[in-house]
């Protein structure tokens, strides 16, 4: 395993180290020792642990009423880890608000769709007459998830994709899904800040249970 810098000894912002590669050894180190890759193109690659860490409890998941009526309604058709490179693709082409370009960088693509291919990425989608028209992505280790983004082009796609990822985690006994960054969305789902120092304890007692790899598809069909 590739060794960062301690996370506890960086400032708030998170930024731990720059430089090295996206290849799967770089990645997987890093996120076991919860830091993530974040940055634009034409830039070295730059590695984060912020504080406090956005993490969502499964259990805390908040389903709000006009949610569950369209999946009560079966809107959406969500299916798992069959269009990898679509759905992060699609996440590339979203700009945050104060940002005038993607951080998801063609580097970036190719890195986690090796991850998927290895067994460690996942993917939920959510299609719409059989058209991919929101989902989300991240990458599972131990009994965690680590959600990286997601995007829609159909209102409520990718909320809907999100459902899904929550009832797979409970159904699987995952501890929690990280979403790095606090937002006032993920807060509405139930998602909270806690410090750093806590997030890495509880990620190290996630790591110590067996990382449920390969294709999730048939899985949620079990």
């Amino acid at each position: 395993m590739i060794q960062f810098p301690d996370p506890n000894q960086a400032n708030d912002e998170g930024l731990i180290a720059y430089g090295g590669e996206l290849t799967p050894e770089y990645l997987l180190s890093a996120y076991q020792q919860g830091i993530f890759p974040w940055f634009c193109e034409n830039e070295p690659v730059l590695w984060w642990s912020p504080n406090p860490r956005m993490v969502l409890l499964p259990t805390d998941f908040k389903l709000k009423k006009s949610l569950r009526q369209v999946i009560n309604k079966a809107t959406f058709e969500v299916r798992i880890d069959t269009a990898f490179r679509e759905v992060i693709t699609n996440c590339s082409k979203v700009k945050r608000s104060h940002e005038d370009e993607t951080w998801i960088t063609n580097n970036m693509i190719e890195g986690y769709v090796k991850l998927h291919e290895l067994g460690y990425a996942h993917s939920f989608e959510s299609y719409f007459e059989g058209e991919l028209v929101g989902g989300l992505y991240g990458i599972s280790l131990g009994n965690c998830f680590f959600g990286e983004s997601m995007f829609f082009t159909k209102t409520d796609a990718s909320k809907v994709a999100f459902y899904h990822l929550v009832q797979f985690a409970l159904k699987n006994n995952f501890a929690f899904i990280d979403a790095q960054q606090p937002t006032e969305h993920l807060a509405s789902l139930g998602a909270k800040p806690i410090p750093r120092k806590d997030f890495l304890e509880m990620l190290e007692k996630a790591l110590q249970e067996q990382t449920l790899r390969g294709r999730w598809t048939k899985l949620a069909k079990d």
